[in-house]
């Protein structure tokens, strides 16, 4: 399939990169393990897809060391942003390096219940309304990944944070599911608020057989018809997985998601008469470029 053509200023909103093992550490505890994905790999997707700036997310293997991702971001010279990881138990020295951490380009702090298996919405109210206070003096943002019933549970308080708040792969509703779930209309309502941003990423998180493109793309639909402004997309390049018997510690490969399938995605879920705002306008809102 011919790639759509992208409007001047297009940004990838969630991707990894993933250093030497080497120079950086991988966390003890993680819950997979992915070989390297390098700054320079993520310019040839970039330029393959032709999208000018990056978002670069901390991934759940690093856990609170951000070196790789701050590298990352020097690396992309200005045409990245980062979201990083934080350690919530040490607020001094956290609020004391947010200055630094945001001169180096980072835009927000990630929630990743979903990886850890905190996904619950007591979690993410306690873990929210810890950082957003700290968070909303620089203009930062607080980026959730969590499972369709959290999020649900945890709609209320989301939508009276300081911050905006920003919602991983289609805040994690499984494909298919009815329109008329509570779930998904307390979901489709922050968004339809202002309250959230959703990213219209990683399809195979919420239809992980790929048997049901259609219900994908109207939900992504139903999102878009909210409230366009606040509607992100994103390629969640390099795609991990942690392949079946393998072991944390064991290198698992990453999913084979060719620039054929995210040129569908595009086109599939981003009618041409909103695709500036969301590839362009939402993310140089949102993080600042």
């Amino acid at each position: 399939m011919s790639l759509p053509a992208l409007p001047a200023g297009a940004c990838d909103c969630h991707v990894h990169v993933i250093g030497d093992p080497a120079r950086y550490p991988m966390a003890a505890g993680r819950p997979y393990t992915p070989g390297p994905a390098t700054p320079q790999d993520l310019r040839r997707h970039m330029a393959g897809l032709g999208l000018e700036r990056a978002v670069i997310v901390q991934p759940s293997i690093y856990g609170t060391d951000n070196q790789c991702l701050l590298d990352g971001l020097r690396a992309l010279d200005g045409a990245g942003r980062g979201v990083a990881v934080l350690d919530a138990a040490a607020p001094s020295p956290v609020l004391h390096g947010l200055h630094g951490l945001h001169a180096q380009g980072i835009r927000g702090v990630r929630i990743n219940l979903e990886s850890t298996g905190r996904s619950d919405a007591q979690s993410i109210r306690d873990e929210l309304a810890s950082w957003a206070r700290r968070l909303a003096p620089f203009g930062w943002h607080l980026q959730v990944y969590a499972s369709l019933d959290a999020i649900a549970a945890a709609a209320p308080s989301l939508a009276s944070l300081p911050v905006p708040v920003v919602l991983d792969h289609f805040a994690m509703i499984p494909a298919g599911t009815a329109p008329q779930d509570r779930r998904v209309q307390a979901v489709l309502s922050l968004v339809a608020q202002g309250a959230a941003y959703v990213k219209l990423s990683a399809p195979y998180r919420i239809d992980p057989l790929a048997a049901a493109p259609e219900a994908v793309a109207a939900l992504a639909a139903a999102f878009i018809a909210g409230n366009p402004d606040r509607i992100l997309w994103a390629s969640d390049w390099p795609h991990t997985s942690r392949e079946p018997g393998k072991a944390a510690t064991e290198v698992s490969a990453y999913r084979q998601v060719g620039s054929g399938r995210l040129v569908q995605g595009i086109a599939a879920w981003l009618p041409q008469a909103v695709r500036t705002r969301v590839l362009v306008d939402n993310p140089a809102r949102l993080y600042g470029f």
